[in-house]
């Protein structure tokens, strides 16, 4: 079996590409030369160095490999960046997915191909809303959740027009190791590694804490994923999440005391969003009716995820 990962170097890219690699897979990475990961010292010639918005060079690459699952991670991934990211947003999301879609039809149309979609694409929603059940009208405002529906509306039409297996993860959020500090869970943890080994004083700037999330662990989240793939209906969007919501005050509190630091915690401008809902909260029966049981509970993934942060610093 091969296995095409886009993103290969992002966090669930590169889980996606462990657990494939684990059963013995032909597995290959595609990741952009402005990857980090390129200032690595030993390379992983598993990865490609491509630009998904390159159309030409990713069908040479499709064309050599011939892979029989697509995992399509690259993006722009982060909601909060988008404002500032717009444009590139938005190419990178939806031209990207398109020219992935595109070589897959033109070289492998018989794979099954896997599209990140988002929670994003629900939209402003009040507590009343949640749990979020996938039938709900999609209302996004942010421009990563706008690009997202554009996302999982191309697989869509090409599943419907071309009758591949295109498969459509609506991904609430993912929490584990190798993430950038883009998100609250790991720029907390950053913070609190830096604190503990003295590098910054004991504080800790944060956005809003009163703000709950379905979090789910990247380990279970490709399960989820793979799961989906395996017995789940094309085309269909499913939700990859927990069906629990944690509080942002309490992920804090919790990774304060696995740091054994204490810190003052500061409200910083910086890190308040334009648009932020009180309550994200998926409806996870689409997915647990596939088999999915969650394996990590809230306070492993936290623990994993800052000591990940002690050993990068």
């Amino acid at each position: 079996m091969k296995v095409l990962v886009t993103g290969g170097t992002g966090m669930v890219g590169s889980h996606f590409m462990r657990s494939y690699l684990e059963e013995g897979a032909e597995v290959y990475g595609i990741a952009r030369n402005s990857a980090s990961s390129r200032m690595s010292a030993i390379q992983d010639d598993r990865i490609i160095r491509c630009d998904i918005l390159e159309r030409d060079a990713l069908m040479k690459h499709f064309m050599r490999i011939k892979p029989d699952i697509v995992i399509h991670m690259a993006a722009q991934a982060f909601n909060g960046d988008s404002w500032n990211l717009e444009y590139v947003t938005h190419m990178t999301n939806y031209q990207g997915t398109l020219n992935v879609l595109y070589c897959a039809h033109e070289v492998v149309p018989e794979a099954k191909i896997l599209l990140a979609c988002s929670s994003a694409e629900y939209g402003n929603i009040t507590e009343a809303d949640c749990p979020l059940k996938e039938d709900r009208l999609l209302t996004p405002h942010t421009p990563y959740g706008v690009s997202k529906v554009g996302v999982e509306n191309l697989g869509r039409q090409y599943a419907l027009n071309y009758s591949m297996k295109v498969y459509l993860p609506r991904m609430f959020i993912h929490v584990g190791t190798g993430h950038p500090p883009a998100t609250a869970i790991q720029n907390f943890a950053r913070q609190l590694a830096l604190i503990k080994k003295g590098v910054i004083p004991p504080e800790i700037h944060v956005g809003n804490l009163e703000t709950a999330r379905d979090f789910i662990d990247v380990r279970d989240g490709v399960k989820a994923m793979r799961l989906l793939m395996e017995k789940g209906k094309v085309a269909d969007p499913v939700n990859i999440c927990n069906g629990k919501a944690e509080k942002i005050r309490d992920i804090l509190d919790t990774l304060i005391e696995i740091s054994g630091t204490k810190a003052e915690v500061i409200p910083d401008p910086k890190y308040f969003r334009v648009a932020d809902e009180p309550l994200l909260l998926g409806d996870d029966t689409k997915i647990r009716a596939l088999g999915y049981e969650r394996g990590y509970t809230m306070r492993q993934t936290l623990e994993d995820v800052f000591r990940d942060w002690e050993g990068r610093i």
